[in-house]
């Protein structure tokens, strides 16, 4: 069961004067949105460890339609004892409940989108990392901190629903699109366990995988899973229905070396929403290699330089931008580096945790995912 509510501490970082409203109608520009939206990408920080000379401490909003332009910083929860901002492990959104959820490695908070204001955080028995939510934003999966559990949690109130102990070293979570499904991926197994969220209860697995499984994404069908494993430059796929590994491949013209984080080669592995491609992160040569996913098993067919060592990658939801957490956004079709997110002291921003919310009219109207997801759902 959760602890009692941890009282909000004051914030140590001040905040930044809105310098955008929502309700803006900005000029079409590369990846405008429909008329009357607004594309922004919410960016959770500390994202990389507990490095705050990558973006500080908050949640910093970037304006998709106008460049990726820092928009505003807003004060978020998440301290030690001491007062220092706690790594942050996972973010999500729900647009129909108007919610954005952060956590670190003791705590959830719940945030109302319209207010900005945190409306609860609460600690869990083993901590929590990499959480999903489902579609209808009614319960999360929330892994401890690489301890032998999950809470399924009431995303509304934060009470625990259910415990899962599948004793895997819990880590990274997917709820799929139709929310009919969670994965659940530890660092201690080379198993994907799979939970019936209609009863939360794991019934399927898809492995063993040729080592212990980190980042993952999987198919909007949910038919494959695409792994990072330990110890590989590249990546493993798995078929969701038969349980089997399916392919392993291989990264070519580059060789394995130490890495700053995370401890293996590649740890960051997205599907574009139209499945045709998978970017994988390569920490030692700070690339990101791309794979052309029309074929099976995947063609390598590009290797971009970044700026520090990726430890993951996401997309915006129409597909047209790429996001290494070392914070470039990368031009999908033409594999050119259109921006790099910078705070507003034009400091670098990088981060492993952020995620999409469309706006209409001030309100939120869809919301992306931090594992790079395929949405073909045929």
């Amino acid at each position: 069961m959760p602890f009692a509510s941890i009282k909000l501490q004051k914030l140590k970082f001040a905040s930044l004067v809105v310098l955008m409203a929502f309700m803006i109608v900005l000029p079409v520009s590369i990846g405008a949105s429909k008329a009357g939206e607004h594309r922004l990408l919410y960016v959770a920080t500390p994202g990389i460890r507990n490095y705050l000379e990558f973006g500080g401490h908050g949640l910093l909003v970037f304006d998709i339609d106008d460049g990726h332009k820092f928009l505003k910083r807003i004060p978020t929860s998440g301290f030690d004892a001491q007062g220092k901002p706690l790594n942050v492990k996972g973010i999500v959104a729900n647009a129909k409940t108007n919610r954005v959820y952060i956590s670190t490695t003791q705590t959830l908070q719940c945030m109302d989108l319209l207010t900005e204001k945190i409306l609860w955080e609460k600690g869990y028995e083993g901590g929590t990392d990499r959480m999903a939510i489902d579609p209808a934003g009614k319960f999360i999966y929330l892994p401890s901190l690489e301890k032998d559990h999950w809470h399924v949690v009431n995303a509304a109130t934060g009470d625990v629903i259910k415990k899962l102990v599948p004793k895997s070293g819990a880590h990274n979570t997917i709820v799929g699109l139709d929310g009919k499904w969670a994965y659940l991926a530890g660092l201690k197994s080379p198993m994907l366990n799979i939970s019936d969220t209609s009863k939360h209860e794991i019934t399927k697995t898809v492995g063993p995988f040729s080592n212990v499984i980190r980042p993952f994404t999987i198919n909007g069908a949910q038919t494959l899973a695409y792994v990072n494993v330990n110890d590989l430059l590249g990546f493993e796929i798995g078929d969701i229905r038969t349980g089997k590994m399916l392919h392993r491949v291989e990264v070519v013209g580059f060789q394995k070396g130490p890495v700053k984080r995370h401890g293996c080669p590649s740890h960051g592995i997205g599907l574009t929403p139209d499945e045709k491609e998978v970017w994988l992160a390569d920490a030692y040569n700070q690339r990101v290699h791309v794979f052309d996913n029309t074929v099976m098993p995947p063609k390598q067919i590009a290797s971009l330089p970044v700026r520090e060592q990726p430890g993951w990658v996401t997309f915006s939801l129409d597909g047209k931008f790429a996001y290494p957490s070392t914070g470039e956004v990368f031009d999908v079709k033409t594999k050119r580096i259109i921006a790099t997110l910078k705070d507003e002291k034009g400091g670098e921003v990088h981060s492993e945790k952020m995620v999409e919310i469309d706006f209409r009219n001030g309100k939120p109207i869809r919301t992306g995912d931090q594992f790079g997801l395929g949405r073909k759902l045929k």
